[in-house]
């Protein structure tokens, strides 16, 4: 929507494709989530974004974004998903779930939150298994174990256990991370001395059957009695798309795609990449309040172009 808004200003033509919803990612976070970002950091186009308390949450995420889109015209089609951009005669084909598109340039801003990284243990592909999580009601009374140590993990925890979830952690390090809210960490480290969390440090999730799951620890292996799984592992960006497009990854674990950090222009000109996509499996590097300024660099650089070519 940024990039949008600025291809909008600069008097460009321009198509939003969407495979979900309006700002699909934002409406599938947890229905109780607070941004760690400030309202004004969370700002596109220069439109202001006001909001009682300082940091927002999601459902005034959501309303803002869509008064974004409706105020400005947006073009914007939704539930279509890209499915190929293919070069073709100086410029590119997007063939899309519902038809296709020509165009000189191509920006790529799908984000992470749509794959996640899975725990590739055995049971992991039973319903109580979840990679996602909305509200912690639906677990009450149940034996949860979540695992991870950042934001989503840690939030999870807490509301499950405060509407009544009997809750576990396992953790892969020796301590709850250090990104963790700094007014967040504080209540899980609590709830953990004081016995109200079970935490496991340095451990892994090793099975999940229907009713128990084993837990590898530095003592051995432990079974415990389960109801459901919140694996809140973390996601990655789509590599498969991007490598189908012809955009290079770093051959190391981390995927990161080469871009130009000054245009964000890809190894393939004419694509950018906007937004957290570009830090690869470093999802931690990129958010709304870094990435906004992408937009503008893009926009910038295609402006540019068309003058040289004037």
């Amino acid at each position: 929507m940024a990039c949008a808004l600025a291809a909008q200003k600069a008097g460009l033509s321009y198509q939003i494709v969407e495979k979900g919803c309006l700002v699909n990612s934002l409406y599938n976070y947890p229905t109780t989530m607070t941004f760690f970002s400030t309202s004004e950091l969370l700002e596109i186009g220069g439109i202001p974004f006001v909001t009682i308390s300082n940091k927002p949450k999601r459902a005034e995420a959501l309303e803002y974004y869509r008064r974004v889109a409706f105020s400005n015209h947006l073009k914007i089609n939704l539930f279509e998903e890209v499915n190929s951009v293919v070069k073709a005669e100086g410029s590119y084909r997007i063939e899309t779930s519902k038809g296709s598109y020509n165009s000189k340039n191509v920006i790529v801003a799908t984000g992470f939150y749509d794959i996640a990284v899975k725990l590739n243990i055995p049971g992991e592909d039973l319903p109580k298994v979840k990679h996602y999580y909305d509200d912690p009601h639906y677990y009450a009374l149940q034996k949860v174990v979540v695992v991870g140590s950042s934001n989503s993990a840690i939030d999870v925890a807490l509301e499950t256990y405060r509407k009544g979830a009997h809750v576990t952690l396992v953790i892969r390090g020796g301590e709850v991370s250090q990104r963790v809210k700094y007014w967040v960490r504080p209540d899980i480290l609590n709830r953990i001395k004081e016995g109200s969390i079970k935490a496991h440090f340095n451990s892994s999730l090793t099975a999940v059957r229907e009713t128990e799951v084993d837990i590898q620890t530095p003592e051995g292996k432990i079974t415990i009695p389960n109801n459901f799984v919140m694996a809140m592992t973390g996601y990655r960006p789509n590599f498969e798309f991007l490598d189908k497009i012809g955009i290079y990854l770093s051959k190391d674990e981390k995927f990161i795609p080469e871009y130009n950090p000054q245009t964000m222009e890809t190894n393939l000109k004419g694509i950018y990449l906007a937004g957290v996509v570009c830090g690869g499996m470093d999802t931690h590097l990129w958010f709304i309040e870094n990435s906004r300024v992408h937009a503008e660099m893009i926009v910038g650089d295609i402006i540019g172009k068309m003058k040289q070519t004037d």
